[in-house]
Protein backbone atom coordinates (compact mmCIF):
# COMPACT_ATOMS: atom_id res chain seq x y z
CA UNK A 1 0.00 0.00 0.00
CA UNK A 2 1.15 3.37 -0.84
CA UNK A 3 1.45 5.99 2.29
CA UNK A 4 -0.39 9.22 2.53
CA UNK A 5 2.93 10.67 2.37
CA UNK A 6 3.76 9.69 -0.86
CA UNK A 7 0.31 11.46 -2.71
CA UNK A 8 0.51 15.22 -4.04
CA UNK A 9 -2.04 17.66 -2.52
CA UNK A 10 -4.47 18.51 -5.23
CA UNK A 11 -6.49 21.68 -5.76
CA UNK A 12 -9.70 21.96 -3.76
CA UNK A 13 -12.29 24.15 -4.84
CA UNK A 14 -15.24 25.08 -2.70
CA UNK A 15 -18.17 23.04 -3.28
CA UNK A 16 -16.26 20.09 -3.15
CA UNK A 17 -17.66 17.07 -0.45
CA UNK A 18 -15.64 16.81 2.84
CA UNK A 19 -14.54 13.32 3.47
CA UNK A 20 -16.82 10.82 4.79
CA UNK A 21 -16.87 9.21 8.14
CA UNK A 22 -16.19 5.92 6.22
CA UNK A 23 -13.31 7.63 3.74
CA UNK A 24 -11.87 8.98 7.54
CA UNK A 25 -12.36 5.12 8.86
CA UNK A 26 -9.94 4.67 5.90
CA UNK A 27 -7.71 7.44 5.87
CA UNK A 28 -6.68 7.92 10.12
CA UNK A 29 -5.31 4.53 10.48
CA UNK A 30 -2.42 6.25 8.16
CA UNK A 31 -1.42 8.95 11.23
CA UNK A 32 -2.58 7.06 13.93
CA UNK A 33 -1.09 9.98 16.45
CA UNK A 34 -3.65 12.63 15.15
CA UNK A 35 -6.80 13.28 16.70
CA UNK A 36 -9.75 14.61 15.16
CA UNK A 37 -11.34 17.33 16.62
CA UNK A 38 -14.59 19.64 15.74
CA UNK A 39 -14.32 23.34 15.93
CA UNK A 40 -17.03 25.81 14.82
CA UNK A 41 -18.73 22.47 13.36
CA UNK A 42 -15.33 21.82 11.28
CA UNK A 43 -13.90 18.45 11.37
CA UNK A 44 -9.65 19.29 12.05
CA UNK A 45 -6.88 17.04 12.13
CA UNK A 46 -4.56 17.76 15.16
CA UNK A 47 -1.11 16.76 16.23
CA UNK A 48 0.92 18.21 19.22
CA UNK A 49 4.42 17.32 18.57
CA UNK A 50 6.89 17.39 21.76
CA UNK A 51 10.24 19.00 21.22
CA UNK A 52 13.17 19.50 23.32
CA UNK A 53 13.16 23.41 22.92
CA UNK A 54 12.23 26.20 21.44
CA UNK A 55 15.02 26.82 18.71
CA UNK A 56 13.28 23.08 17.90
CA UNK A 57 9.96 23.72 17.89
CA UNK A 58 10.70 27.11 16.04
CA UNK A 59 13.04 24.72 13.27
CA UNK A 60 9.73 22.09 13.13
CA UNK A 61 6.97 24.83 12.42
CA UNK A 62 9.41 26.18 9.63
CA UNK A 63 9.61 22.87 7.88
CA UNK A 64 5.82 22.77 7.88
CA UNK A 65 5.69 26.08 6.41
CA UNK A 66 8.15 24.91 3.46
CA UNK A 67 5.74 21.80 2.46
CA UNK A 68 2.76 23.77 3.50
CA UNK A 69 3.76 26.31 0.65
CA UNK A 70 4.71 23.98 -1.38
CA UNK A 71 2.05 22.03 -1.92
CA UNK A 72 -0.31 25.10 -1.70
CA UNK A 73 -2.04 23.47 1.39
CA UNK A 74 -1.45 25.55 4.77
CA UNK A 75 -1.99 24.60 8.60
CA UNK A 76 -2.89 26.18 11.76
CA UNK A 77 0.55 25.95 12.94
CA UNK A 78 0.65 27.04 17.22
CA UNK A 79 4.36 27.19 18.22
CA UNK A 80 5.62 26.86 22.10
CA UNK A 81 8.36 26.35 24.24
CA UNK A 82 9.32 22.80 23.14
CA UNK A 83 5.60 22.01 21.54
CA UNK A 84 4.25 22.44 18.31
CA UNK A 85 0.71 22.92 17.81
CA UNK A 86 -0.57 21.62 13.72
CA UNK A 87 -4.04 21.04 12.51
CA UNK A 88 -5.12 20.69 8.53
CA UNK A 89 -8.29 21.52 7.81
CA UNK A 90 -9.35 22.29 4.20
CA UNK A 91 -10.75 25.79 4.53
CA UNK A 92 -12.66 26.25 1.09
CA UNK A 93 -14.96 23.44 2.02
CA UNK A 94 -15.26 23.88 6.37
CA UNK A 95 -13.89 20.62 6.90
CA UNK A 96 -11.65 17.60 6.24
CA UNK A 97 -10.58 16.75 2.45
CA UNK A 98 -8.13 14.17 1.32
CA UNK A 99 -5.55 16.78 1.19
CA UNK A 100 -5.51 17.25 4.84
CA UNK A 101 -4.39 13.48 5.85
CA UNK A 102 -1.77 13.85 3.22
CA UNK A 103 -0.67 16.99 4.87
CA UNK A 104 -1.04 15.44 7.84
CA UNK A 105 1.57 12.53 6.73
CA UNK A 106 3.98 14.51 5.31
CA UNK A 107 3.97 16.75 8.57
CA UNK A 108 4.87 13.47 10.21
CA UNK A 109 7.62 12.89 8.30
CA UNK A 110 9.47 15.59 8.78
CA UNK A 111 9.14 14.97 12.89
CA UNK A 112 10.05 11.57 12.20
Amino acid sequence: MTTLSAFKCVACRGGEPTVTDAEIAELQPQIPAWDILEINGEKRLQRIYKLKNFIEAVALSNKIALIAEKEDHHPLIQTEWGKVTVQWWTHKIRGLHKNDFIMAAKTDELFG
